[in-house]
């Protein structure tokens, strides 16, 4: 789903990704894009922040309540309160204007591997269970103690991580290379505003503290 209000750079994102076999759906209309994105059901959505009559922001909240596919930000805005500001509204990754369609393609590709990974994991094993916490991986939900909460795409695979290897250290380093696949591309922020905001929905629950953070090193889960 590409959310993008320039109809040339929409129509070039969309002929781009059509030669790598995705199946673009390039929105015309920008007043019902949570429900645009209801009825498409999209495993990726593209957003632009800069849109007519209310900002990628509003909309990323609003998708947020019908969705948990991923979304990437594209904006040519450069603040870094910019960038924080996606990520605390729900949104997975943010890229710059101008940028290469090819990178694009290959942060696209990265985001399905890892879904497609999750899918296949799923025929295996349907919850991952430490201490009580239940991480129900066919919602994408935790639980604790009859209360739910339901997580984004990286929050998600981000506490995955962690339930998969408690009481051990896993480093940002590794956390960014599993969820970006090159840590390279990513601000340093965009992990840290990720973990805020997976650390406030196990709070919502009860879990206040549960994942520590050991300086230079990396995260734990207690």
């Amino acid at each position: 789903m590409i959310v993008e209000d320039e109809p040339k750079l929409r129509q070039l994102i969309a002929a781009h990704l059509e030669k790598w076999d995705f199946t673009p759906c390039p929105v015309g209309s920008f007043e019902d894009i949570d429900a645009q994105a209801a009825s498409l059901e999209p495993d990726l959505i593209l957003l632009d922040i800069n849109l007519p009559s209310y900002d990628g922001f509003y909309w990323c909240k609003k998708i947020r309540e019908v969705t948990t596919a991923p979304i990437v930000f594209i904006s040519s805005r450069t603040e870094n309160m910019d960038i924080v500001m996606a990520m605390n509204v729900g949104g997975d990754d943010y890229i710059q204007k101008p940028f290469s369609l090819d990178v694009l393609v290959a942060k696209l590709n990265a985001m399905l591997r890892r879904a497609t990974a999750t899918t296949a994991g799923q025929q295996e094993t349907i919850v991952l269970e430490y201490n009580g916490i239940l991480l129900n991986l066919e919602k994408a939900a935790v639980q604790f103690e009859g209360k739910e909460a339901i997580l984004t795409k990286n929050e998600f695979h981000l506490l995955a991580m962690l339930m998969k290897r408690p009481s051990r250290i896993t480093g940002r380093d590794e956390i960014m290379r599993a969820l970006w696949e090159d840590e390279s591309f990513i601000d340093d922020n965009t992990l840290t505003v990720n973990m805020n905001r997976l650390r406030k929905k196990l709070e919502s629950l009860g879990l206040e503290g549960i994942i520590q953070t050991r300086k230079g090193q990396g995260y734990i889960l207690q």
